[in-house]
């Protein structure tokens, strides 16, 4: 029979028990009815849905209990209000002047994102080289180390002297405190590489940027993810601290105010606004990990086979 086929040109038939062409039996995908195998449908829009609300709904649970209990606080005057004010009079503060409140947090997310991105960029920088020379990483780290043990509130008044009280010690002190996260993560996340990859595409002739931008860069990719989510949060807080020295606008502006004037409803206002710009800057930075890097080991919830 086969040589009819031939004869005919026909491709002779396949039998049952060997696997396609260019497919030998451990390239072949197991059939859905394998022992160890389920076949799973992707999820659609209303089960990511519960998905995502089965995962949101703890600490948003928590965060009303924490206003529960400052509410109880000042409902049932356990402190003075002038210390403690209530979350209605607050919210109520908020709303009142929320243009004044929105010009200095727009200030201080400004400073926040320009440090975070310098932060981004200069520690990216210094880990490839770090990496790619032990030289330079002898003679950095010693350095990064002893820089990021400082109080940054103890030099900031430094930078206000150099720079004067515009932008500038902002950002400067953002970066600092954003630089040290990105550096370390990024240096880890290089250093992960499994050395048989590199061996591998030394072997087949791959230059030193093939190699980087193929393997080493997108191996680093979750471990620098780890350490942006770290360093956005902190990139707000140098923003802040370097308004504490010396700022005429700004969220740390308005908390100092506050503070002096013995004025809490905005005092706390000021403090939530704070907050709630580090919270939405790190789900940003989430969201563009899932964009991202939806090939890495953590994003593979949506697989569509299952081996247990």
């Amino acid at each position: 029979m086969v040589s009819q086929h031939l004869s005919r040109g026909d491709d002779p038939p396949r039998s049952a028990n060997r696997p396609p062409h260019g497919r030998g039996a451990a390239g072949a995908k197991p059939p859905a009815d394998a022992p160890g195998v389920v076949e799973r449908d992707r999820p659609g829009a209303g089960e990511r849905i519960a998905t995502a609300l089965e995962s949101a709904w703890r600490p948003v649970a928590l965060l009303v209990a924490c206003f529960a209990a400052w509410w109880a606080i000042t409902a049932f005057k356990l402190v003075e209000a002038y210390l403690v004010p209530s979350p209605w009079t607050t919210l109520k503060l908020m709303g009142d002047k929320w243009g004044y409140i929105w010009h200095h947090t727009w200030v201080t997310t400004y400073e926040t994102l320009i440090g975070f991105a310098l932060a981004v960029v200069i520690g990216v920088a210094a880990a490839v080289i770090m990496v790619y020379s032990s030289t330079v990483e002898r003679t950095l780290y010693p350095i990064l180390l002893f820089a990021q043990v400082i109080p940054k509130i103890a030099i900031a008044p430094l930078f206000v002297v150099w720079l004067g009280f515009g932008i500038g010690p902002k950002i400067v002190v953002a970066v600092l405190i954003a630089f040290f996260p990105v550096v370390i993560s990024m240096v880890a996340g290089l250093k992960a590489v499994d050395p048989e990859m590199l061996q591998l595409s030394s072997t087949m002739g791959a230059s030193a940027f093939a190699t980087f931008t193929k393997i080493r860069l997108p191996a680093s990719l979750p471990h620098l993810f780890s350490g942006l989510k770290v360093a956005v949060t902190l990139a707000v807080t140098g923003a802040v601290v370097g308004e504490f020295v010396g700022a005429n606008e700004g969220l740390g502006y308005v908390i100092l105010q506050a503070n002096g004037n013995i004025d809490t409803p905005m005092l706390f206002a000021g403090l939530l606004v704070m907050s709630a710009i580090g919270v939405v800057l790190f789900v940003a930075v989430e969201i563009a990990e899932k964009l991202l890097l939806p090939w890495h080991a953590s994003r593979r919830g949506e697989a569509v086979t299952t081996t247990y």
